[in-house]
C-alpha cells in the first residue's frame, strides 16, 4: 500500500462501538498506545472491522497537533507522547518527528512559529494530538 499519509500504524482492533451513523474503532498500535477512530458504519462493514482484525491507521502529518504540555485538556481523543528525535524548519512550516516509547514515531507539520514557541528541539518531550475523525482506517484486501 502506498499513500501520501506520513503516519501509518499497523494495529489490531480491540473494540468497535456502532452508533446511529458512525462507529468508534479502538486500534491497539503496540507499545501501550491505542488510537480511537471515528468512521462511518458503512466503512466499518465494508472493511470488516471487528475485534482481532488487523488494520492500518493513516494520519496526515498536517492533521497532527503538537504540544509540550502533557496535562493540557483538549477535545482530541488521541494523545501519543514521546521525545522529539528530529525537527526541520522550512520557509513557513517545519516537520517534527516524535519517537514513541514502543519504537514507533509520528510526524507532524506545524508552523515555524509554533516550533519556536513550544521550544521544540531534539530531546524535548512532546505529545501528538489527533482527532478521532482525522484517522483513516485501511485493511489488506
Amino acid at each position: 500500500m502506498k499513500t501520501s499519509a506520513r503516519n501509518q500504524f499497523l494495529g489490531t482492533v480491540t473494540k468497535t462501538t456502532r452508533g446511529a451513523l458512525n462507529s468508534e474503532v479502538i486500534l491497539d498500535i503496540g507499545g501501550g498506545d491505542s488510537l480511537a477512530c471515528i468512521i462511518t458504519n458503512t466503512s466499518l462493514d465494508n472493511l470488516g472491522l471487528a475485534p482481532g482484525v488487523e488494520a492500518y491507521a493513516l494520519i496526515k502529518a498536517s492533521w497532527v497537533i503538537v504540544t509540550t504540555d502533557e496535562n493540557i485538556k483538549t477535545s482530541a481523543r488521541n494523545r501519543l507522547c514521546g521525545v522529539v528525535s528530529r525537527y526541520v524548519e522550512g520557509a513557513v512550516n517545519g516537520e517534527v518527528i516524535i519517537d514513541l516509547p514502543g519504537g514507533k514515531s509520528i510526524a507532524a507539520i506545524i508552523t515555524n512559529d509554533s516550533m519556536q514557541s513550544l521550544g521544540l528541539k531534539q530531546g524535548v518531550r512532546a505529545c501528538a494530538l489527533i482527532k478521532a475523525s482525522h484517522i483513516i482506517l485501511a485493511v489488506n484486501s
